[in-house]
C-alpha cells in the first residue's frame, strides 16, 4: 500500500530525554509553524514532552525528523508516535500548559 504524502492526518509524538529547560517546545512550535502545521506541543509530568501536529503527512514527516533531533541543548532517547485522521480541530499550533 503507498501513502499519500499529501494526505491530511495526525502525528501524535512523545518524546522522552532531556527535552524539557531546553527550549524544546519552542523549537517544535516554530518549525510547526513553519510546516503551516496547526496542533499544540506541552510538557508532561513525567519529563517527556508531547505533540500533536495535523497536516500532510509530508510535513508531519518532516516534522518528526526535527523531533528526533531536537534543539542543541535538548537530548532525545526515545520518540513514540501515534498516526491517525486529521479532525480539523485546531486553527493553529500552540505551545500549551
Amino acid at each position: 500500500m503507498s501513502i499519500n504524502k499529501n494526505e491530511f492526518c495526525v502525528l501524535h509524538a512523545f518524546i522522552c530525554g532531556r527535552v524539557q529547560g531546553v527550549y524544546f517546545r519552542d523549537f517544535t512550535k516554530r518549525h510547526a509553524l513553519q510546516l503551516r502545521l496547526t496542533g499544540f506541543v506541552r510538557n508532561r509530568r513525567d519529563g517527556s514532552v508531547e505533540v500533536h501536529a495535523e497536516g500532510s503527512r509530508e510535513d508531519l514527516e518532516k516534522l518528526l525528523g526535527l523531533l528526533k533531533q531536537g534543539p542543541p541543548r535538548a537530548r532525545v532517547d526515545a520518540l513514540t508516535t501515534e498516526w491517525s485522521d486529521a479532525t480539523g480541530k485546531y486553527r493553529d499550533f500552540s505551545v500549551t500548559i
